[in-house]
């Protein structure tokens, strides 16, 4: 099963797909983690990758895709991947899709997380105090929430579209309970997968 994480900054896409991933033996493939693995072990692609990490640019959507599918090719991706930071465009999607169909694969589901604004806030200044993260300031995170509704939003629409499974999970409570949520949700799916 091939599952994406998704929503807003502070929904907590990153706890939860550690979490959840553990709990349900898949993989837990972070996009940032994996361009950095690459470049650590000296692979062709983290020498590719390198160069443009180090003077600050994001790599190019292939690259990235290039990445997912040569980690999808290794044993342990065989129970299952839980996608987390990746797609975040429309066209990252398109990009992902083209490269699982082409092994025969296909995002079974995406879960979306659905946390109030309000709530996004309190969490994101939160973490700024006990994370000290720099871009965590209320104009920073303004600013990434409006990136997110026009370039990441529309990701949820494409899937749908595209007749993925979405799988909506109140993002709000404790880490524990919105993790036995997304658990939950995943369950049932990945049993109905192993089934066909």
């Amino acid at each position: 099963m091939i599952a994406v994480m998704f929503g807003p900054p502070g929904s907590g896409k990153g706890t939860q797909a550690s979490r959840v991933a553990a709990r349900l033996g898949m993989l837990h493939i972070a996009t940032g983690d994996m361009l950095r693995d690459e470049v650590a072990r000296e692979t062709a692609l983290g020498r590719e990758a390198e160069p443009i990490m180090r003077s600050g640019n994001l790599v190019s959507d292939d690259l990235v895709v290039r990445v997912i599918e040569s980690r999808l090719a290794q044993p342990d991706a065989a129970k299952g991947v839980l996608l987390d930071g990746f797609p975040r465009t429309v066209r990252q999607a398109k990009a992902l899709d083209e490269m699982l169909t082409g092994k025969g694969k296909r995002v079974d589901v995406l879960v979306a997380l659905r946390v109030p604004e309000d709530v996004l806030r309190e969490r994101v200044l939160r973490r700024a105090e006990i994370e000290g993260r720099s871009d965590d300031t209320p104009d920073a995170f303004a600013q990434r929430l409006d990136t997110y509704r026009a370039e990441t939003e529309p990701v949820l629409e494409h899937y749908t579209d595209s007749g993925t499974r979405i799988e909506e999970v109140d993002g709000v409570g404790s880490i524990e309970a919105v993790a036995e949520r997304i658990v939950k949700a995943l369950s049932g799916h990945r049993d109905a997968v192993q089934a066909q």
